[in-house]
């Protein structure tokens, strides 16, 4: 019984080793990454006494010394060669981690500087467009308040060259083509686009579409059906009230009272 148990615990201490990422940290990293800034290899076979790191912003972050750790800032922790280990990072981690280590009397021994930038997701943006009266169309690709973000747009899933501004204008005569629009939204560490969109402007001008159809096509067709519509009603009308004459007798304005 004791057996399994003890390889049950060995199995589950080492799929706790696995989980734990090895991986090096790089230049920009994602928000909620974790890895480590590996040391330099250096040449020196000083032992050393004291160890510490240092953020350009958040301050003194970690300091070893006689072999005891003091950690100053959360989800961080030191390696045995002196490598930091960031855990979920976070906004607050971009910035320039230095390292520096001394002997037993205070003298500098190894110094390393590590620079990273974090950035948040990119969200899944949507484009919304806007008609003026000219039928002409602006174009917005929604990606809210994030000033960290590059913007592409395409036309029928093909990208369209020089185009990263967050607003892009469409002439009346590219409207008239009902192409369908999206936008993507990327950083250094992700991207996500919008759905792909038909633009139309609906009831501006002579080349609007309704629908996805010829705007003035579709006025016609409606006024069309609408007069056939009409008849279609006379037609009843004058049917019943010859239905009343020869029922009742009576004249045709006679039965139209009647019937009302």
């Amino acid at each position: 019984m004791n057996c399994k148990y003890n390889l049950l615990l060995l199995f589950l201490c080492g799929f706790a080793a696995l989980s734990v990422s090895t991986e090096t940290c790089g230049t920009d990293l994602q928000v909620g990454t974790s890895c480590i800034i590996k040391r330099k290899t250096n040449n020196n076979k000083e032992k050393p006494h004291e160890r510490k790191w240092v953020h350009s912003i958040n301050g003194n972050i970690l300091r070893w010394k006689d072999k005891k750790v003091r950690v100053i800032y959360e989800g961080i922790s030191m390696e045995e060669d002196g490598s930091l280990r960031l855990l979920n990072v976070s906004l607050k981690d971009t910035g320039k981690f230095t390292f520096t280590e001394f002997n037993d009397v205070g003298t500098e021994i190894g110094k390393d500087e590590v620079e990273i930038k974090v950035y948040e997701k990119a969200p899944k943006p949507t484009v919304i467009p806007k008609c003026s009266k000219d039928g002409n169309a602006t174009l917005s690709c929604n990606i809210g308040n994030r000033k960290d973000l590059t913007v592409s747009w395409y036309k029928e899933d093909k990208k369209i060259q020089n185009e990263t501004n967050p607003q892009m204008f469409l002439s009346s005569t590219q409207v008239q083509e009902y192409k369908p629009y999206s936008c993507e939204a990327h950083n250094p560490v992700s991207k996500d686009k919008s759905e792909s969109t038909p633009i139309s402007c609906s009831g501006f001008g002579p080349g609007g579409k309704l629908f996805g159809f010829d705007f003035w096509a579709m006025v016609g067709i409606q006024a069309g059906l609408g007069a056939l519509l009409l008849l279609l009603i006379c037609v009843l009308i004058i049917c019943a009230c010859k239905r009343c004459q020869e029922r009742y007798n009576c004249t045709v304005v006679e039965c139209a009272i009647f019937k009302l």
